[in-house]
């Protein structure tokens, strides 16, 4: 009978040691992030998908409901989520998981952002005040925000601190290694001139030195159009390029015809974590886009 009670009990009552935080995290990067450095410690639901654009997400009631049962909402910030996420965290009621609160982690306050605009006009299309938000594309970035969210993840669960800091020296090992091996791979890259569709790729560019000479995207966020890519046309002929650069959730027409009007590569990044069949994991996403850019630049 004792027996009966014990395991009827321990259906009901975990103890801490055994306790899952449940994640929300924005972006698939940042899932796949929460996972190298937690393990089994967390539950990560994402909230988006590699083939989804990060600022238009509907704030749907399954976001809401998820976001509810969040110990810890990790997003890239700088504006990306601006246009769903306050909705979300707001109608979730779960008042620790709001900016600010113990269970909020924006992975932007610990990278040195680009293009931090000098003045805000919306009139300029989607400008973000802080900076570029995606930042995602240099894998050096991972490294401080690891490190923070490593110390979050302590925070939130500090029986379980051990295991979340061995994690993190396991991939701070791991990670700073694969670094290596991109760099010295991507090497041939350095100075490789390239167009973008979107305005998407500048610390990417300042990783591997690539020379961005032209844009699709008149303004950031606003479609090209024939005009503004009969425009990017004309300075490719004063000033060639290799390849052209967009982003898997991307519609590839504007990349295609500057491809076959200039006679350039069109390179399709996977951008994130899922968005190629290839980049199944952080590793995997950029062990594609270096072998993207390489085979682009034949």
């Amino acid at each position: 009978m004792r027996k009966f009670l014990l395991i009827f009990l321990s259906l009901f009552f975990i103890t801490p040691a055994d306790a899952t935080l449940n994640v929300f995290a924005c972006e698939p990067e940042w899932a796949a992030l929460t996972q190298e450095l937690a393990g089994d410690k967390a539950s990560v639901y994402t909230a988006t998908g590699a083939l989804q654009d990060p600022h238009r997400i509907e704030a749907r009631p399954s976001l809401i409901a998820k976001a509810r049962r969040a110990n810890l909402v990790v997003c890239s910030g700088a504006e990306l989520e601006v246009a769903w996420l306050p909705v979300v965290l707001r109608e979730s009621g779960n008042a620790a998981t709001r900016p600010g609160g113990s269970g909020y982690f924006e992975a932007a306050d610990f990278v040195k952002m680009l293009e931090v605009p000098t003045r805000l006009d919306r009139g300029e299309g989607d400008v973000h005040a802080q900076g570029n938000p995606h930042f995602q594309t240099d894998p050096r970035n991972f490294l401080p925000i690891a490190d923070a969210l490593s110390k979050q993840l302590i925070k939130l669960d500090a029986t379980n601190a051990s295991e979340y800091q061995h994690r993190l020296t396991a991939f701070n090992t791991k990670w700073r290694s694969a670094i290596a091996k991109w760099e010295a791979q991507a090497a041939p890259l350095k100075g490789v001139a390239i167009v973008v569709q979107h305005q998407g790729f500048p610390y990417l560019n300042a990783w591997l030195g690539l020379k961005e000479v032209a844009i699709l995207e008149a303004k950031p966020g606003m479609e090209p159009s024939a005009a503004h890519l009969s425009q990017v046309l004309n300075t490719l002929q004063k000033q060639p390029a290799k390849m052209v650069l967009r982003a898997a959730y991307q519609d590839e027409r504007p990349s295609k015809w500057i491809a076959e009007h200039a006679h350039l590569n069109a390179v399709t990044l996977p951008y994130t974590v899922g968005g190629s069949d290839t980049a199944k994991d952080l590793y995997g996403l950029f062990d594609d886009t270096i072998a993207k850019l390489l085979a682009g630049n034949q």
